[in-house]
């Protein structure tokens, strides 16, 4: 599989293959190439940990700003679920689009340590209840990055959000790197090993910064000029999980050919129900 849609074609059939509600719930693909503001920034200059960076719009994750969009294409209504394609269920997510939120406007998972410890949220699987996010307006915010008004890594992280307005589902929702008779979504996390891409070119730049410890965003930076933007490694390597490589590859060749594509997120939304507590548009 020479792309990146393999990715997001495993995460929707896992979705469909695994729901016991397949009407309950639309899922739709939220492509970087139908936002141009994402591409006329490539190249230019951002905050992220109180470092500079690049915009490079062919990185793996220039996709990311998108987990933001769900609310605003909802027209603030409803709930959303929005999973980054590199997340895999395992289990119903109906189980997770349909619980009680008790009052939070976003339901997710704290980030692994040391990040989790300071406060860090993953907004790779996020709960919504699109309504009580009208301040998400997402081409405004992406470009406030540009003009060092927003940080980056606070964005994605959740940081900027009131935390009273965050609450926190189970770490099964969002399993980093772990598959398990207790994961519901396995999270790919580790992007050199994503099974779906082994051998093909490195197509990422990884991370040169964390704020609570600033030498190492300085030692991450040095290495990046000594030995290039992708270090030591060009390609990526075989997943060490023998259970993941086979379960990658079964559900491609099952469902899906492979297509030439772009980034991409993917949101979930309840469809118009009887039940006003379970309306979306």
């Amino acid at each position: 599989m020479r792309n990146r849609s393999s990715g997001r074609g495993v995460a929707e059939y896992a979705i469909r293959r695994n729901t016991r509600h397949p009407d309950a719930f639309d899922i739709r693909i939220i492509h970087t190439a139908d936002y141009p503001f994402l591409k006329e920034r490539d190249g230019e200059k951002f905050g992220r940990d109180r470092m500079m960076r690049t915009w490079r719009y062919d990185d793996l994750q220039s996709f990311t700003p998108l987990r933001f969009l769900p609310p605003q294409l909802m027209g603030y209504s409803g709930r959303a679920l929005v999973i980054d394609p590199d997340i895999f269920a395992v289990a119903d997510v109906w189980d997770l689009l349909s619980r009680n939120m008790n009052g939070a406007a976003i339901l997710c998972r704290l980030r692994e340590k040391p990040k989790g410890f300071y406060g860090y949220y993953a907004s790779s699987v996020m709960l919504l209840d699109c309504a009580r996010l009208r301040h998400w307006q997402l081409e405004q915010q992406f470009n406030e990055l540009f003009e060092f008004k927003r940080d980056y890594m606070d964005w994605i992280s959740l940081k900027l959000e009131p935390k009273e307005s965050i609450g926190l589902f189970e770490k099964e929702w969002n399993d980093f790197d772990r598959l398990n008779a207790k994961t519901k979504m396995l999270h790919n996390t580790r992007r050199i090993t994503q099974p779906w891409k082994t051998g093909l070119p490195i197509d990422f730049t990884p991370p040169d910064s964390f704020s609570p410890i600033p030498i190492v965003a300085w030692v991450m930076k040095i290495g990046r000029h000594v030995i290039g933007r992708n270090g030591l490694i060009s390609r990526y390597l075989r997943h060490p999980d023998i259970r993941k490589n086979a379960s990658s590859s079964i559900c491609c060749a099952r469902r899906w050919r492979v297509e030439r594509s772009t980034r991409h997120c993917s949101a979930l939304r309840w469809r118009p129900t009887t039940s006003a507590t379970m309306r979306s548009r």
